[in-house]
């Protein structure tokens, strides 16, 4: 997947999966799970992104670490349905709260090309409890299971507060160079929020040569400017009807995303 890094910032849309079964809020119809999942994803692939992340964004209140089997078994379908649509395009997991395991066993089961993991190294106070990071089970799981397998790793996760007192800089040090991760996620402080540009630019200056994405907030009105410090985004909020999170995907807000993704500098300030 970082190959395209190479050419063009990295467009990765999200398809967030509405409830499913087990969760609070599933609707009982586990068809409908899946046509929301294809139809999304669909929109996202028309719309020009360059890869796609599923997520069980419905099921809160999340389970901090370890998910139950139908949560899996779900996600490892939708991410079947999602990748005979996308074709050679890249299809990663992301386990909501923090089940870097279980995300590692679909991507073994379905060939997902990438993961996600919300709290990699260190730890973080959030809504479901104290989380702590677990690189070393998991880069030896990922040996294990699925060698290679790019671990994309948020840095201060969004929906959390570090617990230690690192600054942005030595976190993100920290789990680049001794968390191992592939690439690194720095997002706003909750689902939609953006961060800071002033902090992109201090962790592209720490590390100006590890791949940089932006985890949330990325949008028309700040694209121009933050894409500028980073090597790709995932966006998820910005491409729904009306900006809404629970709304569908728009193939013409995502069209509209990929025109700043051209036209941004190949190289990001300060690498």
């Amino acid at each position: 997947m970082f190959k395209l890094l190479k050419s063009k910032k990295l467009f990765i849309g999200v398809v967030h999966l509405p409830a499913t079964p087990g969760a609070p809020r599933y609707s009982g119809d586990r068809r409908a799970v899946l046509r929301r999942a294809t139809e999304d994803a669909r929109a996202l692939i028309g719309g020009g992104v360059d890869a796609l992340v599923v997520e069980n964004f419905g099921d809160a209140p999340f389970y901090p670490e370890q998910v139950p089997a139908e949560t899996i078994a779900s996600l490892a379908l939708a991410l079947a349905a999602v990748q005979d649509l996308a074709g050679e395009l890249p299809v990663g997991v992301n386990v909501l709260r923090n089940d870097a395991r279980a995300a590692l066993g679909i991507a073994a089961a379905t060939g997902a090309r990438f993961v996600r993991i919300n709290v990699h190294v260190g730890a973080a106070v959030t809504d479901q409890g104290v989380i702590e990071g677990r690189a070393a089970h998991t880069v030896r799981e990922r040996q294990r299971l699925c060698p290679g397998l790019p671990l994309l790793c948020d840095v201060h996760v969004k929906h959390a507060t570090p617990l230690g007192r690192e600054s942005v800089v030595d976190a993100a040090l920290d789990t680049f160079q001794r968390g191992l991760a592939d690439a690194l996620i720095l997002s706003g402080v909750a689902t939609g929020s953006p961060p800071e540009s002033d902090v992109l630019s201090q962790v592209r200056k720490a590390l100006p040569n590890a791949p940089l994405l932006i985890g949330s907030g990325l949008d028309e009105r700040n694209a121009r400017k933050l894409l500028a410090h980073v090597d790709g985004a995932i966006v998820g909020t910005a491409l729904k009807h009306g900006g809404q999170v629970g709304e569908r995907v728009d193939p013409e807000r995502v069209r509209r995303m990929r025109e700043f993704f051209e036209a941004a500098p190949r190289k990001a300030k300060g690498s």
